[in-house]
């Protein structure tokens, strides 16, 4: 391992946890914030979310030789916050426990490609974007509050993706931090340099935590998560070890999840950056770039105290434009799979709009019945046979 050291490596590992953590840190910090977590449980999360992908990043690189960087789930974050009205910590903490059990089912059947070849794209998408419009839509309505400082943000975010997609996020990161600054919105005294470190959160197990948590968690981290990870990986010419992956990022999570580690999978966008040329000439070294962003998580894990404090620090509107604009090109790319096939377009719909909705039946939440009423409407052919066959 020490022979396939190279600067290019480890450069491209930095690259990537500091493109992963400044487009998606806050999202964390909110689902945390939704779950009712203190700041100290808070910290907590994102200590052992750093912890865990640092574990699995190093351990899964250094067993198959191949660059495999894991994440948290992005969108399942985005899932939990829309969720997790009405539900406790407890609950919380133990629907994150019977998400990592599912994945570790997963990984020790072998039977992860046949589960998400009997899942439609289309509603899993679809399931998706409604979960996540509400954050595209908030970037817009913060206008009436931070006129300025969203407006920045806004037009430097898409001037950037013009130029470098990739670090378009961290860019409005910074320049949001600069206008809200200028405009005195920044709250110094509550900044300092703390450690993370892990806070116990008991899990509380229940039907309705697992079918309006448990189940969108885990659906969206395996559907929009782990096969774009997978595909990233499969079209740079590794194979991807995917029952591997899965009990790596299930044992993982299950060990860490009652500290508030809520779902560890395998990276897309982070992953792309250590697969590429760029990382090594040699695509059998470049697994060390995997193994470098493993141990930079491992260090903003430790660190983990002072981001939440900077969190805390900063506009409330500063952040939901942070979020809703890194979510951005995940919000297309759901919407486009969710309705360009014709054949599933009305039940993609129907799941989008129920999700969006917000509705909630027997106190089970719209991710879950979204999900339930596309598949209705997907399968309505064969429901109608099978009645009529009765007849």
């Amino acid at each position: 391992m020490f022979r396939d050291l190279s600067v290019s490596n480890i450069c491209a590992g930095l690259i990537a946890v500091i493109v992963g953590f400044s487009s998606s840190a806050v999202v964390v910090f909110q689902a945390a914030e939704a779950a009712g977590a203190s700041g100290e449980q808070a910290a907590s999360w994102l200590w052992a979310l750093g912890l865990g992908i640092g574990i699995t990043s190093i351990g899964l690189s250094l067993q198959h030789r191949i660059p495999l960087v894991t994440a948290w789930s992005t969108p399942g974050a985005a899932a939990l916050i829309a969720s997790l009205a009405g539900f406790s910590l407890e609950q919380a903490i133990g629907a994150f426990v019977m998400t990592a059990v599912l994945i570790l089912l997963a990984g020790w059947s072998g039977q992860f490609e046949r589960l998400t070849r009997s899942l439609s794209p289309a509603i899993a998408n679809a399931m998706l974007a409604g979960v996540l419009l509400p954050f595209g839509i908030r970037v817009f309505s913060a206008i009436t509050e931070q006129p300025v400082l969203v407006l920045s943000m806004i037009g430097s975010y898409f001037l950037f993706r013009l130029w470098q997609p990739k670090y378009a996020v961290l860019v409005v990161a910074v320049l949001g931090l600069v206008v809200a600054w200028m405009q005195g919105q920044i709250q110094v005294q509550t900044l300092s340099l703390s450690f993370g470190y892990p806070v116990w959160q008991s899990p509380e197990f229940s039907l309705r935590a697992f079918l309006s948590l448990t189940v969108p968690l885990f659906l969206v981290t395996m559907a929009s998560q782990n096969l774009p990870g997978i595909a990233v990986l499969v079209s740079s010419g590794y194979r991807a070890p995917s029952s591997s992956m899965l009990k790596w990022t299930g044992a993982t999570t299950l060990m860490l999840a009652p500290f508030g580690a809520f779902a560890l999978n395998l990276a897309a966008i982070t992953a792309a950056i250590c697969v590429t040329e760029d990382a090594h000439a040699d695509k059998d070294k470049r697994y060390i770039a995997a193994i470098s962003a493993g141990v930079f998580y491992l260090l903003l894990g430790v660190m983990a105290g002072t981001v939440v404090a900077f969190f805390a620090s900063v506009p409330a509107a500063y952040l939901a434009t942070l979020a809703g604009l890194a979510l951005l090109p995940t919000i297309a790319s759901s919407l486009l799979v969710s309705l360009c096939d014709e054949e599933d377009r009305e039940a993609a719909l129907v799941t989008l709009l129920a999700t969006v909705s917000g509705v909630v039946v027997f106190g089970i939440g719209s991710a879950f019945w979204g999900m339930v009423m596309g598949y209705l409407v997907h399968w309505r052919r064969g429901i109608l046979s099978c009645v009529q066959w009765t007849k």
